[in-house]
């Protein structure tokens, strides 16, 4: 090929030597660009630092500040809040010291109140068991008052003449012989000396409970009476007849306790004489005396001679 042809066939273009040295430049620019600023920045920011120890210790003064400000409210609600529980427990502690005098108060009144009608109870119990003992004593009474109304119409000294009637004289003396006779062979000095006191007590009035010198019931007669020999007897008719050695009625022998009603229930006591006769203190309306065994026929006799 001809430089001619070389020179003047096809023209090349001339190419840029460097398409990126745009982009560089570029990149260039904004370094220092970038530089420029910091470079403008750091006064600023060297003032800055040189400024923030004393911001620092502001900042956290006043960090402090508000710490505190913020503690104190919160120290006193604390205190605030011990001080109401301590308040609570106080008055929870009171509370239970009052309840427990309270129960205490209560259990020594509800003691108190029962061991009243405990002894109220007692003290009607016993009124209500002296009312019946007096009532069965008043029954016991009319009840021997009108089983023997008719002794009041046979005593020996009223009655037929008959070897009894010498017993009558000797009222206040000592038995006539016809008694220690009869009263063979279970007469004694004792029974002598039993009956010579019975007949001392003649003509005495009948008083319900009385046991002498002066005035006698039935119980109280012969229980003076065997008293004055040696013998103890109970108080009651009733349980004068449970002592001693039980004898028929028709086996009976001077100084034999005799009975109306049975054993154990006797209303009325009165001593075999012998002769077919017996002492007693009847009723009210008889004072002590003699009467014939075959006016009122006992139920009951017990022999403690």
């Amino acid at each position: 090929m001809s430089d001619t042809h070389s020179h003047t066939g096809r023209r090349r273009h001339a190419a840029p030597g460097n398409p990126n040295w745009v982009r560089r430049a570029g990149l260039v620019g904004g370094v220092v660009s970038a530089l420029a600023l910091c470079g403008a920045a750091a006064p600023a920011l060297a003032d800055n630092g040189h400024r923030s120890p004393k911001a620092h210790g502001s900042s956290v003064a006043s960090a402090h500040t508000h710490a505190k400000a913020g503690i104190a409210p919160l120290s006193t609600a604390v205190s605030a809040q011990r001080a109401a529980e301590a308040v609570e427990h106080d008055s929870i502690r009171a509370s239970l010291v009052a309840a427990k005098e309270r129960a205490a108060t209560d259990a020594r009144k509800a003691a108190a109140e029962q061991k009243a009608r405990d002894l109220k109870a007692a003290a009607a119990a016993k009124a209500e068991k002296a009312a019946k003992e007096r009532a069965a004593a008043a029954r016991a009474a009319a009840s021997r008052s009108a089983q023997r109304a008719r002794l009041t119409v046979t005593p020996v000294a009223s009655s037929s003449p008959s070897p009894t009637a010498t017993v009558t004289p000797a009222a206040t003396t000592a038995p006539a012989p016809t008694d220690t006779a009869t009263a063979a062979p279970a007469s004694t000095d004792k029974a002598a000396s039993l009956i010579a006191f019975l007949k001392a007590q003649l003509g005495k009035p009948y008083v319900y409970g009385a046991s002498g010198p002066d005035s006698y019931d039935c119980s109280g007669l012969t229980q003076t009476a065997f008293a004055s020999v040696g013998v103890d007897l109970p108080r009651t008719s009733q349980e004068q007849s449970t002592v001693g050695t039980p004898v028929s009625i028709s086996a009976l022998q001077a100084g034999d306790l005799i009975f109306w009603g049975g054993e154990g229930s006797a209303y009325h006591v009165g001593v075999y004489i012998g002769n077919g006769q017996y002492l007693d203190a009847a009723n009210p309306s008889t004072p002590v005396a003699i009467h014939q065994l075959a006016d009122y026929m006992p139920d009951w006799a017990v022999r403690v001679l």
